[in-house]
């Protein structure tokens, strides 16, 4: 009984937040709430709830923090010319920017942290999609799944998981699957490659001209659009952009921009001209990011860049835990940058909106963890899958685990799989010979898929600065994580690691 209402559950909420009936955080309470109470346990509920805010409080902290840090940076300009150098490789073209977006969320998910991730891809590549009126499911969509092919990193949290719970060296799993994930990397990338085509196909082929930007008039913006007969011409202002660009297009791949749209995104330094005015000649202006806020500290450059690789260096040695480290440097990024006390609390302010919906979402999250563990219904669902797979399945264990890595990693945290799931289906395994290493490995194959989960904090903190609605991020994002996580697993099973 516990199963299926369990999965009943899952499916009621997702299915809520898909179709906009309920919000997430509405629907991450009340919905497990509710389910609660049906098992007969709505006693236990407050214990329950107050269990699974403990486990998820450390969390709640760090991106609180995390978000005033790097607020605080974008603020005082540390990412302006990770901005430059973007628009410099795509040109304003969408099918750069959505490379660009994946390759981008790919290198900042070095340091093993999905939120930091999120974070400066977002407000690097915001500004573009907003005035290039491009879909922001499509930016939230590439960036999650690339973020989730590295979070395989040893020091990402999955492999780590998987060596403690099977007692393997992490290395022993992390190295052999390079190969199979640098397959699932470059994926992404022709994931990104063929939306971005189909952003050009939707907007037209947009180009910024530096000469024609030095030579227009103040109320020009030097910005092309090159439709299907190819000739080049100035828009003067968005109130005479072409039809196909107004970004309208119907389909799963424009309501990001829709859902965005009436956002202007000003408290991180983000400029968005108002429809009816003119957008001016500066290219800077272009780029999202206003060169002359009352914020920026150039001086200062060189200490926040090296804050800021000194805090990313301390988070992969493990120093101190992460919440802590991400508070210690908010609070010194805030009073080297701005000493006076009105300043602090102003940039405080001025990210409060992204703190507190963040935050609340990861409270929410923990009403229903706290109920699927707490009632015993993760336990049950998890028994249930490994029971179903036949034994005639058992000398391909390893690729059993890794199809159902990926609805288990997506309706399950990542401890509840790895801790819960993954030590039954290796002793299944084990059985039939299958290592113990291929269960481990195969186990990675849906990281792709899990961090677009609803109990992965650090979507929340994706799809609350990209101003896009949870619901649609995963009506958009999962078909493309699926098949992201269905080659990783392939490459593995390819290269013999599997």
């Amino acid at each position: 009984m516990l199963t299926i209402l369990g999965f009943v559950m899952i499916a009621t909420f997702l299915v809520l937040i898909m179709t906009k009936k309920m919000s997430p955080i509405a629907a991450l309470v009340l919905i497990p709430a509710l389910f609660c109470v049906a098992v007969g346990q709505g006693a236990q509920l407050g214990d329950y709830v107050i269990d699974g805010v403990g486990n998820l409080a450390p969390t709640a902290a760090m991106l609180m923090f995390a978000i005033i840090y790097f607020g605080v940076m974008i603020d005082v300009g540390l990412f302006d010319p990770i901005v430059r150098g973007i628009l410099r490789f795509c040109k304003a073209d969408p099918l750069r920017i959505v490379v660009g977006t994946a390759v981008l969320a790919a290198i900042v998910s070095l340091d093993g942290d999905g939120s930091t991730t999120f974070m400066i891809t977002v407000s690097a590549m915001y500004p573009l999609y907003k005035r290039l009126k491009m879909s922001l499911v499509v930016m939230t969509g590439v960036a999650a799944t690339a973020n989730g092919v590295m979070n395989t990193l040893p020091w990402g949290g999955p492999t780590a998981r998987a060596a403690t719970a099977l007692e393997l060296d992490a290395s022993e799993i992390f190295v052999p699957m390079i190969p199979a994930l640098a397959v699932g990397l470059l994926a992404v990338f022709l994931l990104a490659y063929v939306l971005g085509r189909r952003e050009r196909g939707r907007l037209g082929l947009l180009t910024l001209d530096e000469e024609l930007v030095r030579e227009a008039e103040p109320e020009t913006v030097a910005v092309g659009a090159v439709g299907t007969g190819g000739e080049d011409r100035l828009r003067k202002g968005p109130a005479a952009s072409d039809p196909d660009s107004s970004g309208t297009a119907a389909g799963p791949d424009s309501s990001g921009a829709a859902s965005g749209s009436d956002s202007s995104g000003t408290a991180s330094g983000f400029t968005d001209a108002d429809p009816d005015e003119d957008e001016g000649d500066d290219e800077e202006e272009f780029k999202g990011l206003d060169p002359n806020r009352s914020t920026l500290r150039p001086k200062l450059y060189w200490f926040n860049a090296g804050l800021t690789v000194a805090l990313l260096a301390a988070m992969i040695m493990e120093l101190l835990p992460i919440p802590v480290l991400f508070l210690l440097g908010a609070a010194l990024a805030l009073t080297v940058n701005f000493p006076r006390m009105p300043d602090q609390r102003a940039r405080i302010a001025a990210h409060a909106d992204n703190v507190l919906n963040v935050s609340g979402m990861v409270f929410a999250a923990a009403v229903f963890t706290g109920v699927l563990t707490g009632t015993g219904m993760v336990e049950h669902m998890a028994d249930w899958v490994v029971s179903a797979v036949p034994d005639a399945m058992g000398p391909h264990m390893a690729i059993v685990t890794g199809l159902l890595s990926l609805p288990l990693t997506y309706f399950m945290s990542n401890d509840g799989f790895y801790f819960g799931v993954v030590p039954v289906l290796a002793e299944a395994g084990a059985a039939h010979g299958v290592s113990p290493l291929e269960i481990a490995r195969a186990s990675l194959a849906g990281q792709a898929l899990h961090m677009s989960s609803p109990l992965v904090p650090a979507v929340y903190v994706l799809v609350g600065m990209a101003k896009v609605e949870f619901g649609d991020h995963t009506r958009f994002t999962v078909k493309w994580a699926v098949l992201t996580s269905l080659v990783v697993l392939g490459a593995g099973i390819l290269f013999g690691t599997i």
